[in-house]
């Protein structure tokens, strides 16, 4: 299989060596093991998500993605994009895919390799042995890894599979598929939808999208949300000086969205986004906490916590 021009294995290369694990025979999901799974292991610090949304367990979330391509590139984003690297450029949407893998096999592939990518845990003495055998039994899912989990097209059989082996799900979206969310069912548990622009000047900028209907997307899945019966979040990411303005759009859009909860979380100067993004794009808590007032103000949502060590404040 090809990614346009460029072979898989020169990919996958750049994957293996940042923790991913590519499943299935058509290699088009990810799984990796995430930062807070480790720290909840090693010294018992968990993830905000634990603290905010029950029944959460930090070191039982299964972090994965059933696709790893995506119809936007981001400038927030950590993974790696097509033309990011000299050399390296790929036809990333759509994937020249013959086939999609199966559900089932995608997620017994990635309570497999999540359990190999743990193993190193098991002789670390910082490790309590309870709560490693608990890890290799993940409680939740989490569709978030790296690209757009939507554009697999059996999402709603793979969530059917996924609580099959005992994991509640959480989706974490683009917004720019909302058919697909439309005609899902089952849902997740817990749906997310990425808004990181209040217009659609600063979407063009900040997201990049790869289709030419994005905004109109997005909007319609906004749209759409109150009619689904399932937790929703709308996640604003803070990229300052780059989507720090015009409140009231954000405001409006949350307004049309009626989201069970609002995340108002920090950008995070990390992987490949650091080729994209200066330093100063990721700010300080105090930021993200007037930011969250504001929205707060605007929109009749109250503060309810707030999470510095992710740079995360919740509003509900």
């Amino acid at each position: 299989m090809k990614f346009g021009s460029v072979q898989l294995s020169s990919i996958e290369k750049i994957y293996l060596k940042q923790g991913y694990r590519l499943l299935g025979k058509n290699k088009h999901g990810a799984v990796k093991i995430c930062r807070w799974t480790k720290e909840s292991l090693r010294s018992n610090r968990v993830c905000y998500k634990e603290l905010w949304y029950p029944p959460v367990e930090s070191h039982r979330c299964l972090q994965m993605t059933p696709y790893i391509g995506c119809n936007h590139h981001c400038l927030y984003c950590w993974r790696i994009h097509s033309g990011d690297r000299p050399g390296l450029s790929w036809r990333e949407f759509p994937l020249e895919l013959k086939s999609f893998d199966e559900p089932r096999e995608i997620v017994e592939d990635a309570i497999e390799k999540r359990r190999e990518l743990l193993s190193g845990f098991k002789g670390n003495p910082k490790v309590d042995r309870r709560k490693f055998e608990e890890s290799l039994k993940p409680t939740m899912m989490t569709m978030s890894l790296t690209g757009e989990p939507t554009l697999y097209p059996r999402l709603s059989e793979l969530i059917v599979e996924a609580e099959k082996k005992g994991m509640i799900t959480f989706l974490v979206t683009n917004g720019t598929m909302p058919e697909v969310l439309e005609e899902m069912s089952p849902l997740p548990f817990q749906l997310y939808v990425s808004v990181s622009a209040p217009d659609v000047k600063t979407y063009i900028k900040v997201s990049r999208p790869l289709i030419k209907d994005g905004w109109e997307r997005l909007n319609r899945t906004l749209e759409l949300l109150p009619s689904l019966e399932t937790r929703k979040v709308i996640r604003l990411t803070v990229i300052k000086g780059w989507n720090t303005g015009n409140y009231e759009g954000y405001a409006k859009l949350i307004r049309k969205a009626e989201p069970s909860f609002i995340e108002v979380k920090a950008y995070e100067w990390v992987g490949e986004s650091q080729r994209r993004l200066p330093k100063d794009a990721m700010p300080y808590m105090e930021d993200v906490r007037r930011f969250a007032e504001i929205i707060s103000e605007l929109t009749g949502y109250q503060v309810k916590g707030e999470y510095e060590p992710s740079g995360a404040v919740l509003l509900v």
